[in-house]
């Protein structure tokens, strides 16, 4: 589920967290606390599917409120409940990775029982739901779009939704954009996902990969990068911006599915969004100028692979 891009961010931020570390780096720590960030994506995609379906079984809980009043009116009796039947929202509450993963996380405990009412009475008031409750029949794209609204619609543009995230979640400022297209993907075909580890083996082992050769080819990488900074003042180079050039540089030595100008364009991107100003111009440059070096020497050899971004 998660793209090369997104592990690429996870082995920058551990390499970054083990420089910041003072003392001695223990075995197998660097996998450790990349693996502590892999899973801390699977605790925050899993809530906020969670939390749609709270907003959705919500119907249920308002509907008995309201029925238990001391003299109910035929409205309180009559509270639609159609959206707490939905069928997709069975299918995703009934997946046994789902309710082992929500009982792993322990998520009902962080639930904000307050938003969660809020979210559900805008939605209540919302044209798209009563459109839906109105519509008898139940189809599949009809079931998928109202949670879909939930989502989308009610929950990330909230404030308050955002706050009670950035609460519980310390990951969010970095997973946000991509839970909003995983949280999509996942609603359209929700069997594609069993709540288990976010990465498959192939991408496990290229976080893998990308995180050991970077620490054990450290060396190899800053003699080549330490050449070219003649023209920057070294006193100025931020410590990101280093452990970006030499991720970049064992993409052009030793992954030799990954094009040279993916591994360029992804690193700019990086710098850009996660260091300085000057970043992306001093990525870009460095790069380039050891790519050209590279391939002079004819020591970058590449082979075609499908999905190699």
């Amino acid at each position: 589920m998660i793209s090369r891009r997104n592990i690429r961010v996870k082995v920058m931020q551990t390499l970054y967290t083990i420089d910041s570390m003072s003392g001695e780096v223990k075995p197998g720590e660097p996998l450790t606390i990349l693996n502590k960030k892999l899973d801390a994506t699977r605790n925050l995609f899993t809530y906020l599917v969670y939390f749609i379906t709270e907003v959705a079984r919500y119907a249920e809980t308002v509907a008995k409120q309201r029925a238990s009043k001391n003299l109910p009116t035929a409205e309180d009796l009559s509270v639609n409940t159609k959206i707490a039947g939905n069928e997709l929202l069975w299918k995703i509450v009934e997946q046994p990775g789902f309710i082992s993963a929500v009982a792993e996380y322990k998520l009902k405990h962080i639930l904000d029982a307050e938003l969660l009412r809020k979210i559900y009475l805008q939605l209540a008031d919302a044209a798209e739901y009563k459109e839906y409750i109105e519509t008898p029949s139940r189809n599949k794209n009809g079931e998928r779009e109202i949670l879909e609204y939930i989502f989308s619609t009610l929950m990330l543009p909230s404030e308050e939704f955002t706050s009670h995230i950035e609460e519980f979640f310390i990951n969010w400022d970095d997973d946000a954009e991509m839970m909003q297209q995983l949280v999509i993907q996942y609603l359209q075909k929700p069997s594609g996902y069993d709540f288990g580890p976010i990465l498959s083996k192939e991408k496990q082992e290229f976080a893998k990969s990308l995180l050991q050769t970077t620490l054990d080819k450290t060396e190899v990488s800053l003699e080549l990068i330490k050449p070219k900074l003649k023209n920057w003042d070294a006193d100025r180079i931020a410590a990101l911006d280093m452990i970006i050039l030499q991720m970049g540089v064992c993409e052009f030595l030793y992954f030799e599915t990954i094009p040279t100008k993916v591994t360029i364009n992804e690193y700019i991107d990086l710098a850009k969004e996660y260091s300085t100003v000057q970043s992306g111009q001093f990525v870009n440059g460095l790069l380039d100028n050891i790519h050209k070096e590279l391939t002079a020497q004819n020591k970058i050899h590449k082979k075609s692979h499908k999905n190699n971004a």
